[in-house]
């Protein structure tokens, strides 16, 4: 999830785990713990394109960093912090780790909780910033900063703030099986033959949704909505597999094909090639376009595959966002 959510979250749950002993403080490092976790990106900087997407959500997103990293910061902070042992101050890092990271196995991206054997959990149930989940959220824990410490209303504020929004991701959760089951529905009716199928809601809500469809040759991207009264469509976007060619015996190209999970497509444009992750769809409200949310460029060297993030076009993201509510009324766009 974004930034902002998680600091709402962590210092939720720092409350939760000290703010009886030690008072706003509990908010504060919780919001901290609640913010390392996504340090990770700042690898982007330091490695290759392909290393740093390996990274993140990874090891700083594990039970291992949970625990381990937990103990280490809570004994850090209970050198200067004596209102409070070591032990509890790790309690409360390794809940705002370990929180943290079950927040964003439920996006798209997901996280490696088990790091390092590599299994990533993904639940595909909430876009990575949701103003349903998020402000409710933020209002309770700002009402619960403004009460006495160790009041019960400031209790009350922050648990209401826990529960709106552990009760609303609940509710992403059914209506991702309801959206699924109209989307499998379709393609029973369409006579559609294929292998999986993954759900994800779009940007900022959870009334339109989106099912990414592999096939044998393609993949085929369709959307839908609770106020859709017209069938689902599904628009096909070939793998081009073979366009990679030689190059997919490339140990770069074939970490970037471990990270997409499988999940890609291959285009050219203008005489380069481009590996496109299928698994966060289009950068745009239309899923018969060829802009995709994460698209790679594969340039050959003289050692190897120089690889690079294709860089996105904000006029692109603005129009998406012009036309999502719209699209979500059950306008076709």
């Amino acid at each position: 999830m974004d930034s902002f959510t998680q600091i709402v979250l962590g210092a939720a749950v720092g409350e939760a785990a000290l703010g009886r002993r030690v008072g706003n403080k509990a908010m504060l490092y919780g919001a901290i713990a609640g913010t390392i976790p996504d340090l990770d990106v700042l690898s982007g900087y330091f490695v290759d394109t392909v290393t740093a997407l390996e990274i993140h959500r990874g090891l700083t997103h594990s039970l291992l960093f949970s625990v381990l990293g937990g103990l280490l910061f809570g004994w850090l902070v209970s050198l200067w912090e004596k209102r409070a042992n070591w032990k509890q101050w790790s309690w409360l890092f390794f809940l705002g780790f370990i929180t943290h990271s079950w927040l964003d196995a439920h996006t798209s991206w997901g996280t490696q909780i088990f790091w390092p054997f590599g299994y990533q959990i993904s639940f595909r149930n909430i876009f990575v910033i949701d103003p349903l989940y998020t402000i409710p959220f933020a209002v309770f824990l700002w009402l619960a900063w403004r009460s006495p410490a160790g009041s019960i209303k400031r209790l009350r504020y922050n648990w209401w703030g826990i529960g709106i929004s552990s009760a609303y991701m609940l509710l992403t959760i059914i209506l991702k099986f309801v959206t699924y089951d109209k989307f499998i529905k379709a393609l029973e009716q369409q006579n559609i033959t294929y292998t999986s199928v993954q759900t994800k809601p779009s940007p900022m809500n959870t009334i339109l949704w989106t099912a990414n469809v592999e096939t044998e040759d393609a993949f085929l991207i369709g959307d839908y909505s609770f106020f859709d009264t017209e069938p689902i469509v599904f628009y096909s976007h070939p793998k081009n597999h073979e366009l990679l060619s030689d190059l997919k015996d490339n140990k770069d190209v074939q970490r970037l094909i471990k990270v997409t999970e499988n999940k890609y497509t291959v285009s050219e444009k203008q005489g380069d090639l481009y590996l496109n992750d299928l698994r966060f769809g289009m950068i745009s409200v239309r899923q018969d376009g060829d802009k995709y949310a994460f698209s790679f460029l594969l340039k050959p060297t003289e050692d190897g595959v120089l690889i690079t993030e294709e860089v996105k076009d904000r006029e692109d993201a603005k129009k998406m966002m012009s036309d999502l509510w719209n699209r979500l009324l059950g306008k076709q766009i």
